[in-house]
C-alpha cells in the first residue's frame, strides 16, 4: 500500500534520515502473519520473533528509505479462515507495505484471496506442495524439487529403500506433496502396493496403531522409510512412540520436512539419533554468516534459543525486500514486485539466494541427521537449485510454467502459448 512519504528519491531520503522530527511522520510497516497460539505456535512463534530481530536490525542500520520501520503483530492463532481476516486487518486497518508469514498452505491459501483482492504482498517462508504462483506472495521456501524430490532420491539412491510410508496431516501441503511423491516413486520403479499413505489430523497425538502398521511393512524383509509431512506439535507423539516402539533409525529411517532444530528443541532426541530431515539450512551450517545469525539470533531472543530453516527464508526473503524496496524508491506493491526479479542474497550456507521470475528461490538441498543434542550433521548438500512452481511429475502440471516477469502469468500453458486459470485438484 503505497503512501507519499515513502516514494522518495536517495537525496530526501538521506534529509529524512537526518531528521527525527520528520522520520517520526514516516514509517514502513511490515506486517507479522504468524500463529502465536494453537497447535502451529510450536512453529511460528519463532518466526514472529525473527521478524521483529529483522526489522531491529534494519532499524539500525538507518530503517527503509530513510523512515523507521515498525512491525505489526497479530496472531492468527492456528485458525485458518482466521487467516484472510487478519491479512485483511493488516492492509486495510493497519495500512501495512508487506506482509510476512502463514506456515500451513492451508493458512497461506485463506490470507491469498485477500492478498489478491488488495493487491498486497506477502512472503513465505515455509517449504510448501508448488501447484501455486500468484503475483502477491514470493515464495521464500522450498518447492518440493527443493526437498521432498531430493529427499526421496536419497533414500532410493543411497539407502536403499524398497517400501514408503507417506505420513502426513491432513491438509492440502501433504497431500500434493504425497500425491506428487506417489507419482515419482511409481516413475522410479516402486510399485504402487509398495507405498503406504496414511493421514492424521493437527494435533493428532495416538500414534500407536500408525506406527505399528509401518512396521508391519517391512515383514517381508524389504527396508522401509518414512517421509513424514506431519506439522506442528504432533510431530512430538509421532517420534515418542518410535522411540516407544523401539524403532531406530538404521531399521525405518525417517525424513521430515516440517522437523527442524525448534521443534527437536522440545523433545528427548537421544531415540532419535540417525533420522532425518531435508531443508535449505540447518543451524550446524558452517559459515561466517551463519555464526554472525546465529550470535545475533541468541542475543536477540536467549541463548537457548535455536535457529531452523524458515527463519532463513524470513531472513533472506526480509533483505531482499528491502534491498527491492530501496532500489524502486517506493513501498508500492507494483514497483516492488518488479524490482524483486532477480535480487541476490547470501545465504546461510554459503552460497547465494536468487529471486526467479516464478517468485520462487534459487536454494541449495541439504539432508540432515538428527544428532543428541537436537542439531542436524549436514550429510548432503547440492548446488543452488531453482524453484519450480509447477511440478514435472503430475501431467497437469508438466506443462506450466510460472514467469510474471516478461509473460505476466504463473500459470503458462507452453502447449498452448496461453496463460490459463486451472482448478487445483487438492
Amino acid at each position: 500500500m503505497m503512501k507519499f512519504a515513502k516514494t522518495l528519491t536517495s537525496a530526501a531520503a538521506l534529509t529524512i534520515a537526518g531528521s527525527a522530527a520528520m522520520a517520526a511522520d514516516c514509517t514502513v510497516k511490515v506486517g507479522v502473519l504468524h500463529s502465536l497460539s494453537g497447535t502451529m505456535a510450536i512453529s511460528e512463534t519463532t518466526l514472529k520473533d525473527t521478524m521483529l530481530m529483522l526489522v531491529d536490525q534494519q532499524n539500525a542500520k538507518g530503517g527503509v528509505l530513510g523512515c523507521d520501520v515498525e512491525a505489526v503483530v497479530v496472531d492468527p492463532a492456528s485458525d485458518w479462515p482466521l487467516f484472510a481476516e487478519k491479512a485483511r486487518e493488516l492492509l486495510t486497518v493497519n495500512e501495512v507495505d508487506v506482509i510476512f508469514g502463514s506456515w500451513t498452505s492451508v493458512s497461506r491459501k485463506s490470507a491469498l484471496p485477500v492478498l489478491e483482492e488488495l493487491n498486497g504482498l506477502m512472503f513465505y517462508p515455509v517449504q510448501y506442495e508448488g501447484e501455486e504462483s500468484s503475483k502477491n506472495v514470493f515464495y521464500t521456501g522450498a518447492a518440493p524439487n527443493q526437498q521432498a524430490i531430493p529427499a526421496v532420491d536419497y533414500f532410493l539412491e543411497e539407502l536403499g529403500v524398497e517400501k514408503f510410508a507417506l505420513l502426513g496431516t491432513d491438509y492440502v501441503y501433504p497431500r500434493t506433496t504425497n500425491n506428487i511423491l506417489e507419482q515419482y516413486l511409481q516413475d522410479n520403479g516402486i510399485a504402487k502396493e509398495d507405498i503406504f499413505v496414511n493421514y492424521t489430523p493437527f494435533g493428532h497425538s495416538d500414534w500407536a496403531t500408525i506406527v505399528a502398521d509401518v512396521v508391519a511393512l517391512g515383514e517381508d524383509g524389504k527396508s522401509v522409510g518414512v517421509i513424514s509431512t506431519i506439522n506442528g506439535d504432533a510431530n512430538i507423539g509421532f517420534y515418542k512412540e518410535l522411540a516407544a516402539a523401539g524403532i531406530s533409525a538404521d531399521e525405518i529411517p525417517v525424513v521430515a520436512f516440517s522437523v527442524g532444530e525448534e521443534e527437536l528443541s522440545g523433545l528427548d532426541t537421544s531415540n532419535l539419533v540417525g533420522h532425518l530431515a531435508a531443508w535449505n539450512y540447518f543451524q550446524s551450517a558452517e559459515t561466517d554468516v551463519n555464526a554472525e545469525f546465529i550470535d545475533a539470533w541468541k542475543a536477540f531472543a536467549g541463548a537457548e534459543r535455536v535457529t531452523n530453516d524458515p527463519m532463513e527464508a524470513h531472513f533472506i526473503g526480509f533483505n531482499m525486500w528491502v534491498n527491492a524496496v530501496e532500489e524502486a524508491g517506493t513501498t508500492d506493491v507494483d514497483a516492488v514486485r518488479t524490482a524483486m526479479y532477480g535480487q541476490e542474497y547470501p545465504n546461510l550456507t554459503g552460497g547465494t539466494a536468487v529471486m526467479l521470475p516464478n517468485h520462487h528461490l534459487a536454494k541449495p538441498v541439504l539432508i540432515g541427521e538428527i544428532q543428541a543434542d537436537g542439531q542436524f550433521d549436514i550429510i548432503s548438500k547440492t548446488t543452488e537449485v531453482p524453484g519450480d512452481a509447477w511440478t514435472d511429475f503430475l501431467p497437469a502440471s508438466a506443462v506450466l510454467k510460472s514467469d510474471w516477469k516478461e509473460l505476466g502469468c504463473g500459470m503458462y500453458n507452453t502447449e498452448t502459448n496461453s496463460c490459463v486459470q486451472i482448478k487445483s485438484n487438492y
